[in-house]
């Protein structure tokens, strides 16, 4: 299973190094509040973007889940539909949760 504070603190920044351009096209700051892992944020704002942990003033788009959850997500990120659907994965703005795709897959 693919571990959380890996994915923010590898995976995530060096698929943000090898595709700069995903954060000019996402464009957004993202705060992962995951429960019994941390929290996360990752802004998309400027250069090639950014991942720190801890939280952010003003983010664009919250995504809550439990740390089990969000690994079983990180496995199979198809599966984000079936939790965010059972409430098990919670993004306070909808249409930026699903730009979230560009940055899983």
């Amino acid at each position: 299973m693919a571990e959380t504070k890996d994915f923010f603190e590898s995976w995530l920044p060096e698929k943000l190094r090898e595709h700069p351009t995903l954060a000019k096209d996402i464009n957004a700051v993202y705060v992962f509040d995951i429960d019994g892992a941390g929290q996360w944020t990752v802004d998309l704002t400027s250069g090639s973007g950014e991942v720190r942990a801890g939280g952010h003033p003003d983010p664009g788009c919250v995504v809550t889940a439990a740390k089990g959850d969000f690994e079983s997500m990180l496995e199979n990120p198809a599966g984000a539909m079936m939790l965010f659907m059972a409430g098990k994965l919670k993004v306070s703005n909808v249409g930026l949760g699903l730009s979230l795709q560009k940055l899983l897959s």
